[in-house]
């Protein structure tokens, strides 16, 4: 999902500590709650679920990753998407059929008893749909964490937010956020820790690119980047194949983006996907503001709704409680 040019920004990558992301974290939401229900599984890949078969890997994730953040000083305001653009149909019937095959897979790994290959199908079968949606925003809500309803993607919003100084980073797994114009990304804040990858454990730290460095380093404009992204493929075209970033640099460095795209692909037209990076629908009509946790309607929501723990939700709560110093959480903000 995204843009793949992470190769042309590995010199641009800082590896950060905790301590220095306090500040207002703008996240975007759909891509968090995909890697929640990806990561959060028993060893077989079976999501979390409760006793009517409700998935709540996402809201186990909120709970404690959100709550992990506020004692780190990061406030975070998550960012959900809203209606895509027309020309982003065919990644999102893409992304259906390889989920439908993932799943179709996991099933298949689980009836040889295959643990591993069970579980990786099981991650790429993950999606995020209408009832994620609509309990995760319940969960925030009650945590106090506001939410922003973007009119399209919710990364040209998180980078709109950012630019315009209501958050201090955008936060995602995608580089998409550069292009949209995001000063500031940060990654791994959601998937931070150690995690089983091809039978080997490894640790996962945040890590911070600033896009000002990644232009000046890469000698490049913003829409320079953008037209990378359109050589390599972005979440709205296919990209054309054989080219990687590394070329890509090297086509956009010498001007001849428009004669590569007449050439490999002469009846696609870039300029509705460079309009939409530069220029994306975005809103101002939102509000930032953190609330106190409203800590009974998260035991009631997770544990009589969702049948979490209460021990394990009240403790969640208690940390924050600790971590403020305080009796109650009514003024942690």
């Amino acid at each position: 999902m995204g843009v793949d040019i992470r190769d042309i920004l590995l010199p641009y990558k800082k590896v950060v500590g905790w301590e220095t992301l306090a500040g207002v974290a703008a996240v975007d939401a759909h891509n968090a709650l995909y890697q929640f229900l990806s990561i959060i599984r028993q060893p077989d890949g079976t999501p979390l679920m409760d006793s009517r078969g409700r998935v709540t890997s996402h809201l186990s994730g909120i709970l404690f990753r959100v709550l992990n953040f506020l004692e780190l000083g990061i406030r975070p305001v998550f960012v959900f998407d809203g209606t895509p653009p027309d020309f982003k149909g065919a990644t999102i019937a893409e992304r259906k059929e390889i989920r439908r095959e993932a799943s179709a897979r996991w099933e298949e790994a689980r009836a040889r008893g295959d643990i591993v290959e069970a579980r990786k199908h099981a991650q790429a079968s993950s999606r995020v749909d209408e009832f994620v949606i609509s309990s995760s925003k319940e969960l925030l809500g009650l945590l106090g964490i506001p939410w922003v309803q973007a009119p399209s993607e919710g990364e040209a919003q998180a980078a709109h937010m950012v630019a315009k100084g209501s958050a201090t980073y955008a936060v995602s797994q995608d580089y998409d956020l550069l292009l949209f114009g995001a000063p500031v990304l940060v990654r791994n804040l959601t998937v931070s820790g150690k995690r089983k990858v091809r039978g080997r454990t490894i640790t996962v730290t945040p890590e911070k690119l600033l896009l000002k460095e990644v232009l000046e380093g890469l000698n490049l404009t913003r829409e320079q980047l953008i037209e990378i992204g359109i050589l390599v493929g972005t979440d709205f075209n296919t990209g054309i194949k054989g080219i990687g970033p590394k070329k890509a640099i090297q086509i956009v460095g010498e001007g001849k983006f428009a004669e590569t795209l007449s050439e490999k692909l002469p009846d696609f037209e870039p300029e509705l996907i460079m309009e939409f990076f530069v220029h994306p629908p975005v809103t101002d009509d939102y509000s930032v503001e953190w609330k106190p946790v409203n800590a009974d309607g998260v035991v009631k929501m997770l544990c009589d709704n969702f049948d979490f723990s209460r021990d394990r939700v009240n403790s969640a709560l208690e940390k924050v409680r600790v971590t403020a110093g305080q009796k109650t959480l009514d003024r942690w903000f």
